[in-house]
């Protein structure tokens, strides 16, 4: 908190604040700490508030949460069929690392809240703040902590031990138990215990134009020794960075690039604290892999329900061949078109090496 920034290097790799313990032996700090009954982390803070002052009438408060380590799904976690393609991979969860941000936004106009963004994944869902799906107790909202991602949620499922139950009695999973994502995965959440993460939490203020952040509380008075906006400008890795393809820990699915484990996040300065709308600017990035499964789910099953496997994988194939090829002839058309063409400002262009000669009268033909 105090010095991070200073292991900023522009130009190089971004350093990784990297666990010295082996992850996967489940060390004690993995589980982080319990609330206590008032909601209160005991001995710990694992939150940041952020309020951008957008106008004199908008204000953005953001609520970071900040967990030790994220355990990505595993594959009874991806939506049928794609599942089943995959395969089971020896029950091993995807996509985890060391250290987790998760954060909500709530937007106020004049003193009254309009709306709240909840983070999940590699993006994140906003409602209107009297929408029917979020779920609010005197005035607050609550908030659910997935499994394992800590992504986050207006409502609760059932719970993974009630999704169990549901699954061991009827022999499949209970819809109302799961909080979809990507368009092929899904979160399990349930209320779990109560935590407040105001009553542990660093207050700051952040300038929109300039982006200086400004501590609120602790006050400077309280710890005027500590600068505690260090950690904002830190631009490494809350975490482990992503391990190497010949480590032990690591582990890949084929074809569809999946990792166990990849690197950790960056911190709250690169959640785009300064938007327009709910959302930060710039999301909903997808790469073409997550397209085409996009559009393969949005046809499943009407359409393909019924055919055999290996038909289903070729239209995979098919479609991803064709927006690949396809964006490769977009992109050279629109470099062609950016290029255009270049006017060469000359009055006489000399054709050299060209001869005239004359064979005589010829006969009409």
């Amino acid at each position: 908190m105090d010095n991070l920034d200073l292991l900023n290097r522009p130009g190089k790799k971004k350093v990784a604040l990297t666990s010295k313990d082996d992850v996967t032996k489940l060390p004690e700090w993995l589980y982080g700490v319990e609330p206590d009954a008032d909601g209160r982390l005991p001995n710990a803070t694992a939150s940041v508030v952020i309020v951008v002052e957008r106008s004199s009438e908008d204000v953005d408060a953001f609520y970071f949460y900040f967990y030790s380590y994220d355990q990505g799904g595993n594959m009874t976690q991806v939506k049928e069929p794609l599942g089943s393609f995959i395969g089971s991979q020896d029950g091993l969860h995807f996509g985890s690392h060391v250290g987790d941000w998760e954060h909500n936004m709530i937007r106020f106009r004049s003193g009254r809240p309009t709306g709240i963004y909840y983070s999940q994944h590699s993006d994140g869902a906003a409602y209107d703040w009297n929408d029917d799906h979020v779920t609010l107790e005197g005035g607050r909202p609550h908030v659910y902590s997935a499994l394992g991602s800590h992504a986050n949620y207006p409502s609760s499922g059932y719970g993974p031990r009630a999704a169990t139950v549901y699954r061991l009695l009827t022999g499949c999973i209970d819809p109302r138990s799961e909080q979809p994502h990507d368009s092929v995965l899904f979160d399990y959440c349930d209320k779990g215990m109560l935590w407040s993460p105001v009553l542990s939490a660093y207050f700051f203020h952040l300038d929109p134009s300039s982006l200086r952040l400004t501590r609120l509380s602790p006050s400077e008075s309280d710890r005027a020794t500590s600068n505690f906006t260090s950690f904002f400008y830190f631009d490494g890795i809350w975490g482990d960075d992503e391990y190497a393809a010949d480590d032990p820990r690591q582990h890949k699915v084929p074809w569809v690039g999946l990792k166990r484990f990849v690197a950790g996040p960056q911190g709250p300065a690169f959640k785009g604290l300064v938007r327009k709308g709910l959302f930060p600017d710039n999301h909903g990035g997808k790469n073409v892999l997550q397209w085409a499964a996009a559009a393969f789910m949005a046809m499943y099953p009407r359409y393909f329900r019924t055919w055999r496997k290996w038909v289903t994988i070729l239209v995979i194939i098919v479609v991803v061949v064709l927006l690949v090829v396809g964006g490769r002839y977009g992109a050279r058309r629109y470099k062609q078109n950016k290029q255009g063409h270049e006017q060469l400002h000359l009055d006489n262009i000399p054709l050299m090496g060209i001869a005239y000669e004359d064979d005589g009268p010829r006969s009409p033909r």
